[in-house]
């Protein structure tokens, strides 16, 4: 055995010294790999490049066993094999033999990885959201590989949710599923599910996602703001809100008259001019709007000052200096009067009922010291054996 190793080593050298080296190799899926084999002390012997499965698809460089156009041999040199694989896919995936057959054959695996991005990730609701209750939104990643990764994010915060990963073979789906309470103001809330994975180099695929919160109508008559008085002129304006907002019906009534309930205009529109004020405009106004599921109004009472002497005459537009505070339903002055009416009264009640109190109490207090002294006189009599009239003779003398 001794000789025989030696004269392999002394008459066989390029045997001893000849070697292979395969590259491992990853490649986004659609994309070109480049498997190399790299032969040393290559001496023409034979070099076979085989796929997963086994099945040669070059022999010495020359000879394409397997019929598939995708594969293409780039390079054969005697320190270098390099093949090339086109729109490779996840089936593709896994180690490709390089095989150099000399006195003793030699090979090595070159693993071929495929990476699959993931799509831009999609929202799906499980039912409407409505005011008060809680929505259910899922995102989901229909195939990546490996798993990506998905997050809800809120006004650059982290939204925690209910991640699940499903196994397709090669493939893999993920959904990341969140339930939050909605209000009226979270309607048209911006939301955004973003999906990161290694295959994307850093960046983030990201769907934007819009609340759309269903809540009941509601109108309301937006004022104009300072103080009007006579000759200005007046533009109110009927805001009609709600989700969904269906074909609705405003009807903007002119005036309600205070005392008698009268209509006096009435039109159907959403805003309302009236170019100069006068002191007969003063009441109600009143919107209502109408569906075909519901009915609601609103009001809003105007009361207008009278011109000051002296100031901008009806019809002129008034300086900005004589707009103080706002128009609200019923007037400061009004107010005031009726509170100080209530407190003089409550005082006037109050100063009646202690003089009444004091004098009740003070003709107690006289008749009480009155029956002592009768008292007295008696029980001094029954003291001197009932002879009251010595005791009154004495005292007159």
């Amino acid at each position: 055995i001794c000789v025989a190793m030696l004269t392999s080593l002394l008459f066989f050298p390029s045997a001893r010294c000849q070697a292979v080296q395969a590259e491992n190799v990853t490649v986004l899926e659609g994309g070109t790999a480049q498997i190399s084999c790299r032969l040393q002390n290559y001496d023409g012997s034979i070099v076979v490049i085989q796929n997963p499965r086994r099945q040669t698809l070059f022999f010495n460089g020359t000879r394409r066993a397997l019929k598939d156009d995708r594969f293409q041999m780039v390079l054969f040199t005697p320190r270098l094999v390099r093949i090339t694989l086109t729109n490779v896919s996840v089936t593709d995936e896994g180690g490709y033999f390089c095989q150099l057959y000399t006195a003793a054959t030699h090979h090595q695996v070159a693993t071929l990885s495929v990476l699959v991005p993931p799509e831009m990730p999609t929202v799906e609701v499980k039912q409407e959201a409505v005011e008060g209750d809680e929505v259910e939104l899922t995102c989901v990643s229909p195939r990546s590989k490996p798993a990506t990764s998905l997050r809800w994010v809120r006004n650059s915060r982290e939204i925690p949710g209910a991640v699940s990963q499903q196994d397709n073979g090669k493939t893999f789906s993920v959904s990341n599923t969140i339930r939050i309470p909605v209000e009226r103001k979270d309607n048209g809330a911006a939301l955004s599910c973003e999906a990161s994975h290694q295959a994307l180099g850093g960046q983030k695929k990201i769907r934007h996602y819009r609340l759309d919160v269903y809540f009941a109508p509601s109108v309301r008559i937006v004022p104009p703001s300072g103080i009007l008085r006579e000759g200005d002129s007046l533009s109110l304006t009927c805001s009609v809100t709600g989700n969904p907002l269906h074909p609705v019906s405003v009807l903007f009534c002119d005036l309600f008259d205070l005392l008698g309930g009268h209509r006096k205009m009435c039109s159907p529109q959403t805003f309302l001019c009236i170019p100069e004020l006068n002191k007969s405009d003063n009441g109600f106004f009143h919107a209502s709007k109408s569906t075909c599921q519901s009915s609601l109004h609103t009001s809003y009472y105007l009361w207008i000052y009278t011109a000051r002497r002296g100031s901008v005459k009806p019809g002129w537009h008034r300086s900005s200096s004589e707009v103080k505070g706002a128009v609200h339903a019923v007037p400061y002055a009004v107010i005031g009067g009726i509170l100080a009416l209530l407190v003089f009264t409550v005082i006037c009640v109050l100063i009646v009922t202690i003089w009444c109190s004091v004098r009740q109490k003070g003709s107690y207090l006289t008749h009480e010291a009155s029956g002592l002294d009768e008292h007295g006189e008696v029980q001094e009599a029954f003291l001197n054996g009932n002879d009251t009239s010595q005791g009154k003779k004495e005292y007159l003398l």
